[in-house]
């Protein structure tokens, strides 16, 4: 294996949130009166902290969203994750060779620590990752598209950033990955390639993920 640490994404590349919490998302912020689309919440938020969502919104309205609008919205996702959620296929494969291989992994996300757990769990992925493999934007001053939370996870993990590879899903998330000097490999399930052009390689299929790792 050419790295000696593997940083993945959460949403989207581990597990396979990111149709539901964009969908909750652009209807709650619809019906707060931002009108905000599908489409327009991959492209606005995808990747981001929450604090994205508040201060787009803000920018862009010069109005700010009700105090209780991450609880609010979070209780929505949570409930659709408990009926939703499955890992992104093949990815389990992927932690195997990783553990066999006896490489470092662990997650670097946008998304609380709650929120991480809930899909973790609800998806069986918590077997693979314990606390101490889990970082959130809440754990840094700033999220993607700073490097700070890629840098945090690799610091804490005792591996040099040359030595580290990312998997993102979102423009974001690999802004924040070369902001960190790290390479990024950018999984385009979801998102278009053009739009993560920015990474090291680029796959389709988590299936392919460990033979390009090891390069």
């Amino acid at each position: 294996m050419r790295y000696d640490l593997v940083i993945f994404d959460n949403d989207g590349v581990l597990v396979d949130s990111e149709p539901i919490s964009n969908r909750l998302l652009a209807g709650f912020l619809t019906e707060l009166g931002h009108p905000t689309s599908y489409e327009d919440s991959l492209r606005d938020y995808m990747g981001g902290a929450m604090h994205r969502v508040h201060d787009l919104v803000m920018e862009r309205t010069g109005r700010r969203l009700p105090d209780d609008f991450d609880e609010v919205f979070h209780q929505r996702v949570f409930a659709a994750f408990e009926r939703e959620l499955e890992p992104v296929p093949g990815v389990v494969g992927v932690l195997e060779k990783l553990a066999g291989d006896e490489v470092a992994y662990c997650v670097a996300s946008s998304g609380s620590h709650e929120r991480i757990g809930v899909g973790h769990r609800r998806t069986g992925l918590d077997r693979w990752f314990e606390d101490e493999r889990i970082f959130s934007s809440q754990d840094v001053g700033r999220g993607k598209p700073a490097p700070d939370l890629f840098l945090y996870a690799a610091a804490r993990m005792g591996v040099a950033p040359e030595r580290c590879a990312v998997v993102e899903d979102s423009p974001l998330g690999v802004q924040a990955a070369v902001a960190a000097g790290m390479d990024v490999y950018g999984f385009t399930a979801m998102t278009p390639a053009e739009k993560l052009a920015g990474a090291t390689r680029l796959f389709a299929d988590m299936g392919e993920l460990a033979d390009l790792l090891r390069g």
